[in-house]
């Protein structure tokens, strides 16, 4: 730094603070006060100067005191680490020298645990003897007592002799010969423990103390398996039959007495009831939605918070329901049983099973029952087996309408005096009701039953086009066999009239907008078309029969006869087309209107054609 630049910078500075303040006559009489005023002020900071200075002088003399202190520990430290090295060397040394020492602390350590479990190695045959009355006998809580004894004295046992470097595979083997009833003993009281915990839903209200037993002594056999795991991990030694892994085995069990009660409701087959799988499927609702509230209630007393009791009976019975589901499937349903099952599939979730009020379990995480290609599968095996049955069934109804165009009687009116059959009425009361039946299980089967419900009311027009044609040709064949001709096609110009009406019904109280629409549109627009169509040949028919009685008439129009008959030919024409008219009064008011629109056309062209041709 440049002090003397500094210095005169200083000077200059105060030179023009001391103009600032005397630049007034009056302001020399304050000299004296601005002076001590300075003087103080460099008091001041002479002090602050001289305090901070005196702090770092401190903090130096510190840090050097800490610097010495830590030289001197370093070297203590090199001369602690040398002195170290050396000691390892006389460690090979001291090995050879203490080999004795070791060996008699091993046999000190062996002949230890012989005389700690002295008494246990003598009363072994008693003690197995006596444990397994103690398990005959229910009380398994002094079994397990006395077993865990003896597995103990087995254990040190054989843990001292995996300690040796030279072992015998002799005396192993002698050994484990000798407490092998031991084994044979922890299974007996396993098979005991299975035996409870497959009443658990049974016992637990009766006797909850039986359940609880069993789980204390589930719990100390997952202590004494940890406790060897952990000391496998340090010795590499492993105790005969550990882990014995009793908690995994029972929620084997649990699960398997779940599987148990839910496949052994079913009290009838298919050949014994057809209703079988709506009973079976009705008992099991009822019997889980009991257990679970069992379980609830009476179980989580009893069970240890750690095993979430509630949760896992729940996953057991979700997931062993739907393996048993898949088997019913898997045996072939018939009929109606796609949708029982299909059907309960939402009875599941619903509150009269897991939304219960006493259990309120969301399934959702549990995923679905069924996954949704099974369902998808049984939907579409559903739609196909009904398909099947409405060709033959609506076959049958059309053949049976048919017979009774034969009758010899008018067919039904109804109260305005219009004629019609049952036919459409049957046809659309069936496809209600399966409708109905597929309501109960979801919208989209709804509407997939009624597009194949209306296509094959579209594919049977075609045999009753058939059989349309069929009696027209056989009455014009001969006039005289079927009496009711006229009637019969008018009812069933009505019918047409009726199946579209009844369509669009149909379909305005089923039909939702949605993905399907105009796969919808195209189907109830190919019915219309086919409803229309066979209508209007239906009326030609009818224009067809009385033309058969008009044409030699108009024919007539404009020749010698009809100037020299002695009746008004005109007059016949008249009569006639009246006469039909009566008959034509039973048509529905849009069927008469386009009959006699046709009928007025078709005599009109008669009248034109005998003008322009004579």
């Amino acid at each position: 730094m440049d002090v003397e630049h500094l210095e005169a910078e200083a000077k200059a500075t105060a030179a023009k603070h001391v103009a600032n303040m005397l630049q007034r006559p009056d302001q020399l009489e304050k000299v004296e006060q601005y002076k001590r005023r300075v003087i103080r002020k460099k008091a001041s900071v002479e002090a602050m100067l001289k305090t901070a200075m005196q702090s770092q002088l401190d903090g130096v003399k510190t840090g050097l005191s800490h610097l010495e202190t830590a030289l001197s520990d370093i070297k203590e430290i090199k001369q602690n680490l040398r002195d170290i090295e050396d000691s390892f060397k006389e460690i090979p040394r001291l090995v050879e020298k203490l080999q004795d020492v070791r060996e008699e602390s091993l046999k000190h350590s062996q002949y230890a645990a012989a005389m700690e479990n002295l008494k246990h190695i003598f009363n072994v045959p008693e003690s197995v003897q006596k444990t397994q009355e103690w398990i005959s006998d229910g009380k398994l809580l002094l079994a397990h007592q006395c077993l865990a004894d003896l597995e103990n004295s087995r254990d040190d046992l054989l843990f001292e002799m995996h300690k040796l470097p030279n072992q015998s595979p002799t005396d192993r083997n002698m050994l484990k010969q000798y407490f092998s009833d031991v084994e044979k003993l922890s299974e007996d009281l396993g098979k005991q423990l299975w035996l409870i915990l497959r009443r658990t839903l049974n016992s637990v209200r009766k006797e909850p103390q039986v359940i609880v037993t069993a789980l204390r002594i589930i719990e100390r056999e997952v202590r004494a398996d940890e406790a060897a795991i952990a000391r496998q991990q340090t010795t590499g030694f492993m105790p005969t039959g550990r882990p014995k892994r009793w908690k995994k085995r029972c929620f084997e069990i649990l699960e398997m007495s779940v599987q148990d009660r839910i496949e052994g409701n079913q009290f009838e087959e298919r050949s014994q009831n057809k209703m079988w799988l709506v009973r079976h499927l009705e008992v099991t609702r009822q019997l889980i939605l009991e257990d679970l509230k069992v379980v609830k209630t009476a179980c989580v007393p009893c069970f240890p918070p750690s095993y979430d009791i509630v949760e896992k009976f729940v996953k057991m019975y979700h997931d062993s329901l739907s393996k048993h589901l898949q088997d019913i499937i898997s045996n072939q349903l018939e009929g109606n049983e796609y949708i029982t099952l299909l059907n309960w599939l939402n009875v599941y979730e619903s509150s009269e099973l897991m939304g219960h009020p006493d259990l309120m379990i969301d399934v959702k995480k549990y995923g679905s029952l069924l996954d949704n290609t099974v369902v998808e599968n049984l939907i579409c095996r559903y739609v196909s087996m009904l398909e099947t049955n409405y060709q033959d069934w609506m076959k049958n109804t059309v053949m049976s309408d048919v017979k009774d165009w034969r009758n010899d009687a008018e067919p039904e009116a109804d109260s305005e005096g219009y004629f019609h059959t049952s036919l459409p009425v049957i046809m659309f009361q069936m496809i209600d009701q399966h409708i109905q039946v597929a309501k109960t299980v979801n919208q989209e089967l709804v509407e997939r039953v009624l597009m194949v419900s209306i296509e094959q009311v579209v594919s049977v027009t075609r045999l009753y086009k058939e059989a349309i044609v069929e009696y027209k040709t056989k009455h014009f064949e001969d006039r005289s066999q079927l009496r009711y001709f006229t009637h019969y096609m008018i009812a069933i110009a009505n019918n047409c009239l009726q199946f579209g009406e009844l369509a669009t019904r149909l379909r305005q109280r089923y039909w939702k907008s949605g993905s399907h629409d105009n796969e919808a549109e195209k189907i109830f627009q190919r019915a219309m078309t086919v409803f229309e169509s066979l209508k209007m040949d239906t009326l030609g028919y009818l224009e067809d029969e009385l033309f058969l009685d008009l044409d030699k008439e108009i024919n007539d129009l404009l020749t010698k006869k009809w100037m020299l008959s002695s009746t008004n030919i005109v007059d016949t024409i008249c009569a006639t087309v009246e006469d039909y008219c009566h008959d034509y009064t039973h048509l529905w008011p849009r069927n008469f209107d386009l009959l006699i629109s046709g009928i007025q056309n078709r005599v009109a062209k008669g009248y034109i054609t005998a003008i322009l041709q004579k």
